[in-house]
């Protein structure tokens, strides 16, 4: 009967088979074997990267992959860089290069030529996806045996020239990879190969850059922030002219985006003075959508990605606080709060949100929080797991004091997450408006505390209490070379075998 040899992909009802099939091609493997979380997280991320071979249906061999921006990394990486700490954060579709994490083969099925057609199938793989090249870190199992009398350099060159034979690198080489570099500490459990490893890569030939133009988007990104003037209106078309001449300003100064205070829209619910204070919210919310259709306008008018803000939204019978991103492209995203103070509860009988996610811009990737959601470290840290860059804080605090909180708060959410974080509110008084009667607001713009940022954390702030618009450039680059090399590295340091953060469905 004849042999049937199938390459497939990878799905979560083969673990027990792949785990079986690793334990025997790693025999005095000391590192953990491949976890169920970790394989589920691939698969999902990036199905198609994720290659078993079987044999009369019995899988016996294996292939992992992501897509990474090299760039990023360069050639001096660990498997823990490359992998975002084995989360595989690093993985974009916007990636240039097919990375593999991993390849074995069940000892009892090589001399097959199985490992080559996985190789085959990666770099089709490559071609499909249009990638520059495939690269990974390979082990050289068979160092150990000559580690003593000799480096690792030689070592590679005997076994280029044959005069060595390592299984792992020999087949490397066989199948058109080419050595660019020695890695040291790559991965820390290889006793075998002890801990070097070799940098190896396949260019892709037919690789055509087909967004040229889309990676010449600068890597500075100019932000303004409107520090809110509370000044009674006596119609929405005249806060919305108001709001248009700080557009129009922001955008004057070529700025990436424009972000505006939480309840910016508050001196509406003056119009009516006969309203408590959870019917004049409620009435506030009918201004909602006009408020979005205006500003989404004005962000392709003035080629300006807006955060507005937020305002109140009757959904489905409750009553929540949102905002809106208007990407100059014409599209908006709505976002929530997801955590409402007592106040917001008591008075205007508000709910909490229940959707956190990152958005993706054409001048970088972004979170949003509103106000009392910076005060909950968990909320940055997941959209951390996003690799966000800029993290943008519209609020709305009364005192000097609750101001503080969001301050402080989100200056360490920077720290914490290694991004920029920009805050704005409101200033001066409103007396027309019953619990809405006094602002304090001092913009700012918090960078991480290394030696490429100002040693306070602080790019630049604003006047406290002042109506005006604060314009600040930041460097994303400088983020990218921080996550790697700063002086502590709070993101990959992060111990996820002790502890871990998760949404929970609802």
């Amino acid at each position: 009967m004849a042999e049937i040899i199938e390459i497939r992909n990878l799905t979560i009802e083969d673990y027990k088979q792949l785990i079986e099939t690793m334990r025997a091609a790693y025999k005095n493997w000391q590192g953990n074997l491949w976890s169920t979380n970790a394989i589920e997280t691939l698969i999902t991320k990036f199905p198609e990267g994720q290659l078993v071979i079987c044999f009369d249906q019995k899988i016996v061999g294996c292939a992992l992959s992501i897509i990474v921006d090299y760039s990023i990394f360069g050639d001096n990486h660990s498997y823990k860089e490359i992998t975002g700490n084995y989360s595989f954060s690093t993985h974009t579709q916007k990636g240039d290069v097919l990375y593999g994490i991993e390849v074995f083969i069940h000892p009892d099925y090589r001399g097959r030529r199985l490992g080559r057609r996985l190789y085959e199938a990666r770099k089709e793989l490559c071609e499909k996806l249009n990638l520059k090249a495939v690269v990974f870190g390979g082990r050289i199992p068979n160092y150990y045996k000559y580690a003593d009398a000799m480096k690792p350099k030689e070592y590679i060159y005997k076994v280029k020239t044959k005069e060595i034979y390592d299984p792992v690198l020999s087949f490397q080489l066989s199948n058109d990879f080419h050595v660019k570099k020695v890695l040291r500490n790559y991965m820390p459990d290889d006793i075998e190969s002890h801990e070097y490893a070799t940098l190896l890569q396949w260019d892709n030939v037919y690789y055509v850059d087909e967004n040229v133009a889309q990676k010449r988007i600068t890597r500075k990104v100019r932000l303004g922030m409107v520090q809110w003037q509370m000044r009674y209106y006596n119609s929405i078309d005249e806060m919305f002219r108001n709001a248009e001449y700080f557009v129009d300003s922001i955008s004057a100064y070529q700025s990436d985006f424009a972000l505006f205070p939480e309840f910016f829209s508050a001196p509406l619910m003056a119009l009516d003075k006969n309203k408590n204070e959870a019917d004049a919210m409620r009435q506030l919310a009918e201004y909602t959508h006009q408020i979005k259709d205006n500003f989404s306008q004005w962000a392709m008018k003035y080629n300006v990605n807006i955060i507005t803000g937020s305002m109140p939204l009757l959904e489905n019978g409750n009553l929540k606080n949102v905002g809106f991103l208007c990407h100059r492209n014409g599209n908006t995203e709505m976002y929530e709060k997801i955590h409402v103070t007592p106040d917001e509860e008591k008075y205007w009988g508000l709910k909490g949100g229940d959707t956190i996610k990152s958005y993706d811009t054409d001048a970088g990737k972004i979170g949003i929080l509103i106000c009392y959601d910076v005060e909950f470290p968990e909320l940055a840290r997941i959209l951390s797991e996003d690799r966000i860059q800029i993290l943008f804080v519209p609020f709305l605090t009364d005192t000097h004091n609750s101001y503080m909180r969001v301050r402080h708060c989100a200056a360490a959410r920077a720290v914490e997450n290694e991004c920029f974080v920009a805050i704005t509110g409101s200033v001066g008084n409103l007396p027309q408006v019953e619990n809405m009667d006094l602002h304090y607001s001092q913009a700012v713009v918090f960078t991480p505390c290394d030696f490429s940022f100002p040693s306070n954390g602080i790019k630049s702030e604003a006047t406290a209490n002042t109506e005006m618009v604060l314009i600040s450039d930041v460097d994303l680059e400088l983020l990218e070379d921080l996550h790697f090399h700063g002086s502590v590295k709070n993101l990959l340091d992060r111990r996820k075998d002790i502890y871990s953060i998760d949404i929970k469905n609802k």
